[in-house]
């Protein structure tokens, strides 16, 4: 026990990050990354870690997930989250939630205390109830910023696919001491949704997938397009066939774009601590920490490396 160097990876959502964003998007993935590893470092369990990492960017509001969240087509948040723990394939996901602040929770809640995997709209509703999880009024969570796109998406002469670019779903992958997998993500979904519209997020083998035997992963993108491909199971069905984590990645981003025009980002990591964060959208924030140093990154080809003690005295700073 406590062989494996401990490994998390989180990304911010793919798609097209506006420059007034990025620096926020990119302190938003680090911090995340940083809690997460703390936790791992202690000596905490990879489900700990992801769901960690997860509920620091559904609180924070440059993401869509938690507040922030892009609102449906009646000006509502309506949420999405999924959390897997690679040892048992155990699994709890929520759909369609509203007025609470971190879905991550009241997923890992499924998980853990009932005999299912997803609950949904008025029935995870009732059960955040039982678990004494606090609802919050609806306007908390809403943005300035996603008020003004809901509204730009009604003008007649709008095309809300065009939105759909910045898409921003959360998650996160880990490895702990003992080698166990996980994964978790968050989303609010597509802006100007249908009500009642549920994305890959909540969907395992979509939204995210983690098993010991092979690794976790977490995605984002267009939702319909990575349930037609089920994006995280192939990812680590490649990696079975004996591909890194990067090449299965790419392999699968490769197919879901060939085969249905879907666009997205991934992050993984494999059971040997192997990682990657991938995307064919024109950005993705995503942070990862491994061995004491932290790596992120929004566009193409970009990677900065800072030591964890550097990042966390910029974090104390402030970025």
């Amino acid at each position: 026990l406590g062989r494996m160097k401990p490994v998390i990876v989180v990304h911010g959502g793919a798609g097209r990050i506006f420059k007034e964003l990025e620096e926020g998007s990119r302190a938003g993935v680090v911090r995340a990354a940083l809690r997460g590893y703390s936790v791992l470092k202690q000596g905490g369990s990879a489900v700990d870690a992801v769901e960690e990492a997860v509920r620091s960017m559904e609180d924070d509001p440059h993401f869509n997930a938690g507040c922030g969240s892009v609102l449906n087509e009646k000006g509502e948040v309506e949420m999405d989250a999924i959390i897997m723990d690679g040892k048992n394939l155990d699994s709890g996901a929520v759909s369609a939630v509203k007025c609470i602040a971190n879905p991550i929770k009241l997923a890992r809640l499924v998980m853990e205390k009932t005999k299912h995997m997803l609950l949904t709209d008025h029935g995870a509703h009732l059960f955040a109830q039982a678990m004494g999880i606090p609802e919050i009024p609806g306007e908390k969570l809403i943005t300035e910023r996603s008020q003004e796109r809901w509204k730009k998406n009604l003008e007649p002469d709008s095309n809300p696919e065009e939105f759909q670019k910045d898409l921003g779903t959360v998650g996160a992958v880990a490895i702990d001491s003992e080698g166990n997998v996980a994964c978790a993500t968050s989303t609010g979904g597509l802006s100007n949704k249908l009500i009642g519209r549920v994305g890959d997020t909540a969907c395992i083998g979509s939204g995210g997938y983690a098993d010991n035997h092979s690794g976790a992963t977490s995605t984002t993108g267009h939702g319909e397009s990575i349930m037609k491909v089920v994006l995280a199971r192939l990812i680590l069905y490649h990696m079975e066939q004996g591909m890194s984590p990067e090449v299965a990645a790419d392999t699968a981003l490769d197919y879901m774009k060939t085969r249905v025009g879907g666009l997205g980002g991934v992050i993984v990591v494999s059971k040997a601590g192997e990682w990657a964060a991938r995307f064919s959208t024109k950005q993705m924030s995503w942070a990862t920490v491994k061995d004491d140093n932290l790596h992120y990154g929004i566009s193409a080809g970009e990677k900065h490396i800072k030591s964890v003690d550097e990042a966390l005295a910029s974090e104390r700073e402030g970025f």
